[in-house]
């Protein structure tokens, strides 16, 4: 079976081929199940690389997009939000909330809705890489298109 066949890598294709056909899940190689990994698999800038972070917030759950070279900040998602208790969703929640296990978090395509913020220093590239469902699946996508797709917030939520 492929990568590709597997459900939540397929749920994320349907979900980017609606948006744009020309979109596509690309299977690596090697894992890409962090930044670090997926930069050096598709030999770009780590801060390319999208990490979608869930976090869970009293009246539900936030997913944060965030650029692999930032960390989110905890103290300005906490004042976005207006909520003084904010704190990572557990892996349980990631998989019940997303469909996706941690590592192949993708930002579209999630089994539940969700607000989602987008970290703004990810406008610095032109070419952005997402997780598709899978360690090893990302899907490449700019800046304006990746606002689209997630109907995200674009925020200043990095340390």
């Amino acid at each position: 079976m492929s990568l590709l066949d597997k459900e939540p890598v397929k749920r994320a294709e349907r979900f980017l081929k609606d948006f744009d056909q020309s979109l596509e899940v690309i299977v690596l190689e090697n894992s890409a199940r962090t930044a670090q990994e997926a930069a050096t698999a598709l030999d770009c800038n780590v801060g390319a690389i999208v990490k979608s972070l869930l976090f869970k917030v009293k009246d539900g759950f936030t997913l944060c997009l965030i650029a692999g070279d930032k960390r989110c900040s905890l103290n300005k998602l906490k004042k976005i939000k207006n909520e003084k208790d904010i704190s990572m969703a557990s892996a349980e929640e990631v998989k019940t909330q997303t469909g996706y296990t941690i590592g192949g978090v993708s930002p579209i395509g999630h089994l539940n809705n969700f607000e989602i913020i987008i970290d703004n220093s990810l406008e610095r590239f032109k070419e952005l890489f997402a997780a598709a469902g899978h360690q090893n699946c990302i899907f490449k996508i700019n800046f304006s298109n990746i606002q689209k797709i997630t109907n995200g917030k674009v925020k200043d939520i990095i340390e």
